[in-house]
């Protein structure tokens, strides 16, 4: 009787953590693909109104972003559109690039994109950005995007590290 007790008493906690995790998961709350990501569209300007982007740091020389692919962001013909994902590129590989360079601001000198597949409507797009030579003022990378581990297109691009006179970026 004593191990029915323990045995329904370790499953009720079981059920209880359970129950927790699904709620939170649910409510969006907890998401495991999301844990190292960081919302880095958090002030007002393009990324963050077309949706956003989720960044994070995997390496001294290789990051990673994403973001979902919503209504907004197709084209008439019901897939995404290639100046939203050009756009994405350019914000994580350009975040990338920030990051390697210490974390001063850099501008886009040229990204050569490549158009693979398509993407739809809810499906998370992921990049990975990967640092190929960094100078005293350029920053040189490549980067995939993928969803559902397929190459929807590739891009290589070079950043230049910026001094901004007044306040700051944006100043």
């Amino acid at each position: 009787m004593a191990d029915t007790r323990a045995l329904a008493k370790s499953s009720g906690i079981f059920l209880n953590i359970s129950c927790y995790i699904l709620a939170r998961f649910n409510n969006g709350i907890l998401n495991f693909m999301n844990e190292d990501f960081e919302q880095i569209s958090l002030k007002p300007g393009f990324m963050k109104h077309n949706g956003g982007l989720l960044f994070k740091t995997t390496s001294e020389d290789k990051y990673q972003f994403k973001t979902t692919i919503k209504e907004n962001h197709l084209n008439a013909a019901g897939i995404t559109h290639g100046g939203f994902i050009a756009a994405l590129v350019d914000a994580g590989a350009g975040t990338a690039a920030h990051r390697a360079a210490d974390n001063n601001p850099c501008v886009t000198i040229s990204l050569e994109l490549k158009f693979i597949s398509p993407v739809k409507l809810g499906q998370e797009l992921v990049g990975f950005a990967q640092i190929q030579k960094k100078t005293k003022s350029m920053i040189f990378l490549t980067c995939e995007l993928k969803t559902e581990n397929k190459i929807v297109a590739t891009a290589s691009g070079v950043w230049k590290k910026v001094k901004l006179s007044g306040s700051g970026p944006g100043g």
